[in-house]
């Protein structure tokens, strides 16, 4: 079974992209910086209007979210069918949520969208990000978070990505670069690094205007986190 179609899944994401910091690391200490990721990514798009935003791998949508709050549409794509239901769910309004302490220990939590969140410039859909959909259009901004290290053929994406953008548009790629064999072939993973890669691929399409690094925290339980890096780049295209 795909882990991202499970209730545990569900839940440590909904925690991740829309609980409140303190539910989240539920200790006076500890990598505070890391959290609200799913925020911080989408700010390092330009700060005007646009029109069109895609979201590819969304998960529960906290980033798909935020990028309408700059953009007039926003299409968020995600391969989990439960992912995809969850982050629709939430513009209904407060979503109750099982929060696991330890064990069978759990408490509920509610989630919400924050307030003045623009949610009906924002749509959901399953899809394949190596394989999207004809008659997507072109975009203003695309945003894949946490994306390309999850695919069986990254360069398929990678190669969709310039007829997916206006000239001038933007895309913005997060990676924590964690390229594991139940995901990526190893005969597909980068031959060097993953930043080297990306520039060699996309370099001839986009200009690389900034590369940054994003932590980012995922609660298991109140005593069990995962604590990553992300690599961010943001690309220009020509």
């Amino acid at each position: 079974m795909n882990i991202y179609e499970t209730e545990k899944l569900i839940a440590e994401y909904l925690l991740f992209h829309f609980a409140k910091p303190e539910e989240i690391l539920p200790w006076e200490f500890g990598p505070r910086e890391a959290l609200d990721y799913p925020v911080r990514v989408a700010e390092h798009f330009s700060g005007q209007e646009v029109d069109r935003g895609l979201d590819i791998g969304c998960a529960v949508g906290r980033s798909t979210y935020e990028m309408a709050r700059k953009c007039q549409e926003v299409i968020g794509i995600d391969y989990s069918h439960a992912f995809v239901e969850a982050a629709e769910k939430m513009k209904e309004g407060p979503q109750q949520m099982p929060c696991l302490e330890e064990g069978h220990r759990q408490t509920d939590l509610t989630v919400s969208l924050p307030a003045e969140t623009p949610a009906e410039r924002c749509q959901f859909e399953q899809g394949d990000a190596m394989d999207l959909r004809d008659g997507l259009g072109t975009f203003d901004r695309i945003l894949a978070a946490n994306l390309i290290c999850r695919l069986t053929h990254p360069e398929k994406f990678l190669a969709r990505l310039p007829s997916l953008v206006h000239s001038g548009g933007e895309v913005v790629l997060a990676t924590p670069c964690t390229w594991l064999a139940e995901f990526t072939p190893p005969e597909n993973w980068p031959q060097g690094s993953t930043l080297a890669w990306l520039k060699e691929t996309l370099s001839a399409d986009f200009d690389l205007e900034h590369e940054a690094n994003e932590p980012f925290l995922i609660r298991e339980t109140a005593r069990k986190f995962q604590w990553t890096v992300a690599l961010v780049t943001k690309w220009r295209r020509k």
